[in-house]
C-alpha cells in the first residue's frame, strides 16, 4: 500500500504545476513571484521540488534569460491539462449552476471590453464570489485553446468555425461624421459618393481589401471602395479623428449613440449599415462547464439592451 508521503513524492503537487505555468506565462521567476504574491525564493523552491519529483531538468536559467528544456516543454503541456482537468472537476462538482467556482478567463476587443464587458464582469463577480475572473483585451485574433481562454466576447459575424458561438445581442455599425465636416465637404447622398470623402478606417478584420462591406436595409450588400489618409488599428483613435472633423467613420452604434443624440455626430446614409452582432465564443459546450454557462447566460441578459 502506498503511504501519503510516497504519493506526495511520486506525483507533482498542483500548486507546483501552477507555479511552472506562471513562470512560463510571465517569462521570469521575479514576474511569476509578483503575480502570485510570493517571493522569488518561493518560486525557485517550488520549481526545484517539481524537478526533483519529475526527476528531470525543466528550465535553463541565466542572468539574462530563462528557457525551457525539451522535457520542460512537455511538462508545460501536461501541467496545462492537469490544471484544466482539476478546474473542470471543481466546476462540475459545484452543487448548482448558481454557485460556480474556479478560474474564468475572458477576452474581448479594447473598446467594447472597456465600455461594456468590464462593468458586466464586475457585476458577475459580485453575484458569484467563488469565480476567479481574469479579463484580457486585444485588438487581434485570439486562439482560445492555445491561450487558455474560456470565453471571447466577439463583435461581428466573421465567426471562427472551430468554436461554439452564441449571439448575445443584435447590433450594427453606422456611418457618421461631425456636422462641421459635413458643412465643409457636403453630406453624401448616395453610397458611391463616399469615394469623394475622407474615410477614417480601422485596419482590422472588418476592412476587406480597402473596402467597407455594407448591408442595405431593404436587402442586398454593397462593397464600397473607400479613400482616406488616416488609418489606425484602434477604434478610439479613429473616433477621435472623426470628432476632430477629419472625416467619415464606420463605427458601432453602441460607441456613438450618445454622441449622435447630443448632435456631436450625425448619421449619414442611414439605409446602409454593417452587421456588428455581439457573440460569446467558447471552445466547450456550456453543458460541460457551469462557470462558462453562468457567464454566457449573464452576459446575454446584460447585453440585450444593446440590441439594435
Amino acid at each position: 500500500m502506498k503511504t501519503e508521503n510516497t504519493i506526495r513524492e511520486q506525483y507533482p503537487l498542483p500548486q507546483d504545476l501552477n507555479v511552472l505555468l506562471t513562470v512560463a506565462a510571465k517569462g521570469s521567476f521575479a514576474e511569476a513571484a509578483r503575480h502570485l504574491g510570493q517571493s522569488p525564493a518561493y518560486i525557485s523552491k517550488r520549481i526545484a521540488t517539481l524537478e526533483k519529483t519529475l526527476q528531470t531538468q525543466l528550465l535553463h536559467r541565466t542572468t539574462r534569460q530563462l528557457t525551457f528544456t525539451e522535457e520542460g516543454v512537455s511538462a508545460l503541456d501536461w501541467a496545462t491539462r492537469v490544471i484544466d482537468n482539476l478546474d473542470d472537476m471543481v466546476t462540475e462538482l459545484s452543487k448548482t449552476k448558481e454557485n460556480p467556482r474556479g478560474q474564468l478567463h475572458i477576452c474581448s476587443s479594447f473598446g467594447f471590453g472597456r465600455a461594456h464587458v468590464a462593468p458586466a464582469l464586475a457585476e458577475l463577480s459580485a453575484g458569484y464570489p467563488e469565480l476567479d475572473i481574469h479579463f484580457d483585451v486585444f485588438d487581434r485574433n485570439v486562439d482560445l485553446i492555445a491561450e487558455g481562454f474560456d470565453v471571447e466576447i466577439y463583435i461581428g459575424d466573421q465567426l471562427p468555425p472551430q468554436y461554439i458561438c452564441k449571439q448575445l445581442a443584435s447590433h450594427e455599425r453606422i456611418l457618421c461624421a461631425t456636422p462641421d465636416y459635413l458643412r465643409r465637404y457636403g453630406t453624401p447622398q448616395t453610397i458611391d459618393e463616399l469615394a469623394n470623402h475622407q474615410c477614417l478606417t480601422i485596419k482590422d478584420r472588418h476592412l476587406i481589401n480597402g473596402s467597407w462591406q455594407l448591408d442595405h436595409c431593404e436587402g442586398g450588400k454593397k462593397s464600397v471602395k473607400i479613400n482616406g489618409t488616416l488609418t489606425s488599428n484602434n477604434g478610439d483613435i479613429v473616433r477621435q479623428w472623426a470628432l476632430n472633423h477629419r472625416g467619415i467613420m464606420l463605427r458601432a452604434y453602441w460607441d456613438v449613440k450618445q454622441l449622435i443624440e447630443q448632435g456631436t455626430l450625425v448619421q449619414i446614409l442611414p439605409h446602409y449599415t454593417q452587421p456588428a452582432n455581439i457573440w460569446a465564443v467558447y471552445p466547450k459546450r456550456l453543458s460541460t462547464s457551469a462557470k462558462t454557462r453562468v457567464c454566457v447566460e449573464f452576459l446575454a441578459k446584460r447585453f440585450q439592451s444593446l440590441s439594435k
